[in-house]
């Protein structure tokens, strides 16, 4: 059976030291509701799901765990089956792990770039009223919102989350900058018009980045919740990636600005919503409409993208064969 449409991305497990930066980040700035457990963990709420964002204590300054909400057990047992029958072995979370996340049901298996991959069944809800800036967060079916990674396999990535999750390509993004070339496409789980991007430098594949992804999004309810945000996460003192513009594939408005650990977070507006009898993917060039110009880049940011570039080109990316091959 196809599990398309009844998978939703639902949480990130983000590993840091720099808490008190990303509560300023993240409740000050985007506008979320923030949960303290204790000096070690901390979760961020966009709606009624306990945790949407699980950041505990460590040096890894990434996220190191993508969380799947899957929307009944034949799904789950589908998807697990999948996994198995190609000889990777699935963990079963422990009990504090999943009560951490709000979740039940929890497994874990290996992803791409490192990436932990985790489903669950149902989410922990609760009716604790948020406490935060923003007047709401677009989630429900379309899931929390989606992650970008750059990648040397972009294919293997491709056929990783279609062998897994039916994964449905909606476009590509052709787009130059400077000297390099770069290709993204855009990979649909649900009606979101992508949950998971994956980008590639074309020619020689380098990966110019640091972390295992290069940006997460939400979708505010309103503009001005976008707009206020963007204000906001200025006025206390972050640095946006790009500044506020429209995209060329899913017509959505947003901006981009680097978080406490290095990768970025794009907030975004009013995307598109796929028509599944109707959409055929298609190539655009140029990842925007207009606006997303780039703001506070400087020599040194250049220089280390560079130097992670370079380095990409002695090691191996971890594609996770077994998953990312051609359909048994």
């Amino acid at each position: 059976m196809s599990v398309f449409g009844k998978v939703h991305l639902g949480y990130l497990c983000i590993e840091t030291t720099r808490f008190g930066d990303w509560r300023r980040f993240g409740a000050d700035g985007v506008g979320l509701h923030v949960d303290d457990l204790d000096r070690d963990r901390m979760r961020f709420r966009l709606d009624d799901h306990e945790c949407r964002l699980l950041l505990q204590r460590g040096p890894a300054e990434d996220v190191t765990t993508v969380g799947w909400h899957v929307d009944d057990h034949e799904a789950f047992d589908d998807i697990v089956a999948r996994i198995t029958a190609r000889g990777v072995t699935v963990e079963r979370g422990h009990d504090e792990e999943a009560a951490l996340r709000g979740v039940q049901r929890l497994v874990r298996f290996p992803g791409p770039k490192g990436l932990i991959q985790e489903l669950y069944t149902t989410p922990v809800t609760t009716t604790a009223p948020l406490r935060m800036q923003a007047s709401g967060f677009v989630t429900g079916d379309a899931g929390m919102g989606h992650i970008a990674i750059t990648s040397r396999q972009p294919d293997a990535i491709h056929r990783y989350y279609g062998n897994l999750l039916d994964a449905r390509l909606s476009d590509f993004i052709v787009e130059t900058i400077g000297a390099v070339r770069f290709r993204i496409r855009f990979l649909r789980v649900n009606g979101r018009h992508h949950t998971v991007a994956v980008a590639n430098t074309e020619g020689l594949r380098i990966d110019p980045i640091r972390t295992a992804i290069q940006h997460l999004n939400t979708q505010v309810a309103t503009l001005d919740d976008m707009t206020t945000s963007y204000q906001r996460l200025k006025q206390v003192g972050f640095t946006m990636a790009l500044g506020i513009g429209q995209h060329t594939n899913d017509k959505e408005l947003s901006y981009y600005v680097r978080t406490p650990s290095g990768f970025e977070w794009e907030v975004g507006w009013n995307p598109i919503v796929v028509d599944e009898a109707t959409w055929e993917p298609t190539t655009h060039q140029g990842i925007s409409i207009w606006g997303h110009t780039p703001e506070g880049r400087t020599v040194i940011d250049k220089l280390h993208q560079f130097r992670h570039g370079a380095a990409s080109l002695r090691r191996a990316e971890i594609t996770v064969p077994a998953l990312s091959g051609a359909t048994a």
